[in-house]
């Protein structure tokens, strides 16, 4: 039984899970994200931001209503276990590990690519996640107060930025004709990419066992993150392109300093520290998400029971966690942006549609949206996965299937 097992302690507080769940989404995503959006889908990354923002609402829906019951370090691990079986869990936290593992290479890159020294990115980027990881294992409640100085920090750069930008007037063609030019699926394509920079509510979610009053606090923390972030990347959506064009958001990998140094010349290295800091903020909780999946799984035999460990003093899953620092490094050294990113997503998505179909089967009790929203959650979910790149798709099918491949070898060993 998991009660039997070390526990991790119940720090958090509404403010605490509101700005974790901020620092996650307020990562790089809303720095970068915007150029391959708008290589897709040109002005109508307008509309990708929209769909975007709703198959986001309705996988947090899902998240909300399965951690006010299962108020368990693991998330959608725990909740497919639960409601669907021992598969379906397993599917779901497999595909959270590998896809956020992926997710920490890409904000690794991303902070080094705005902080690093031509030709010292990896190196630099393997010194982020190892300091990162480090603030992780000493404890949640300092993740938690890092956290909020980070989220600060992006947010005073955010407003630099957009005040900046405006300053200049805007302009911004909104006309059916103009949001559609690049057909729908470079809509959905550009969806696909926002999406990823919505992703981080689920770590309110994952540090469930962590958070006092969790039937209350985590569907409140999530509904509040989301809804901040869903403004916040609208208005820089809008800004970004009412500045840039579509054409120029692009062509450029840093659209918002751009949009900003067009005004006032100093706003741009305030908003590449604002972008290095923000990618921090996301890595930093990514590695406490994973780190909390991690345990979860191996506590059930799922991953090697190894990891399932709590330190004695800063109870935290300290052994997880320096594994997916090591993990981690690895792809930081060997792997690009553009692929991280990408099998990312892949694994992001998979682990909502367990979520959704777990959320599906609550019965009436313990239901606090319609079945409609679940239903809307697993359909948009899968229409954004068949938009990803091949390469993206077949990567992560072979991961997938060595996960299963190494759960049918532990279950045979263990009679079950």
């Amino acid at each position: 039984m998991v009660s039997s097992t070390p526990q991790l302690s119940r720090r958090l507080g509404l403010t605490d899970a509101v700005f974790i769940g901020l620092g996650s989404m307020l990562g790089a995503g809303v720095f970068a994200a915007f150029t391959p959006a708008a290589q897709a889908a040109g002005s109508g990354l307008l509309v990708g931001l929209v769909v975007a923002a709703f198959v986001a609402f309705c996988n947090a829906t899902s998240t909300a209503q399965l951690a006010a019951v299962y108020p368990e370090s693991g998330g959608s691990y725990v909740y497919g276990r639960e409601r669907l079986g021992a598969w379906w869990g397993f599917m779901a936290g497999w595909s959270f590990v590998v896809g956020k593992i992926a997710s920490c290479a890409a904000m690794a890159l991303t902070f080094a690519a705005y902080a690093a020294p031509a030709g010292w990115e990896r190196a630099v980027a393997v010194a982020a996640v190892l300091a990162l990881a480090t603030v992780n294992y000493l404890g949640v409640s300092k993740t938690a107060r890092l956290t909020r100085a980070i989220v600060v920090v992006v947010l005073v750069a955010l407003a630099i930025a957009v005040a900046a930008a405006s300053s200049t007037g805007l302009s911004v063609d909104t006309g059916f004709d103009s949001l559609v030019a690049d057909g729908w699926h470079g809509i959905l394509q550009s969806a696909g990419l926002l999406f990823f920079a919505f992703a981080g509510y689920a770590r309110v979610a994952t540090l469930g066992e962590e958070v006092r009053d969790p039937a209350r606090t985590i569907p409140l923390a999530i509904t509040i993150a989301l809804s901040i972030a869903v403004v916040i990347y609208g208005v820089v959506a809008v800004v970004v392109l009412g500045t840039l064009g579509p054409e120029g958001v692009a062509a450029t990998a840093t659209p918002l300093a751009d949009a900003a140094s067009g005004a006032w010349a100093w706003a741009e290295p305030v908003v590449r520290v604002g972008a290095a800091v923000a990618a921090l903020g996301a890595l930093l909780g990514l590695i406490a998400g994973i780190g909390r999946t991690s345990l979860a799984m191996a506590r059930r035999d799922d991953l090697p029971r190894w990891f399932s460990a709590v330190h004695p003093r800063f109870r935290t899953p300290h052994r997880a966690e320096v594994a997916v620092a090591v993990v981690v490094s690895v792809l930081v050294l060997t792997v690009d942006l553009r692929g991280a990113i990408g099998f990312s997503s892949f694994g992001v998505l998979l682990y909502y549609v367990v979520a959704n179909v777990a959320a599906l089967t609550q019965p009436a009790g313990q239901r606090r949206y319609p079945r409609g929203l679940q239903v809307a959650g697993i359909v948009g979910c899968l229409v954004l996965v068949v938009t990803l790149p091949p390469v993206a798709l077949g990567v992560g099918a072979v991961v997938l299937a060595v996960g299963v491949g190494y759960r049918l070898v532990v279950r045979r060993r263990l009679g079950g």
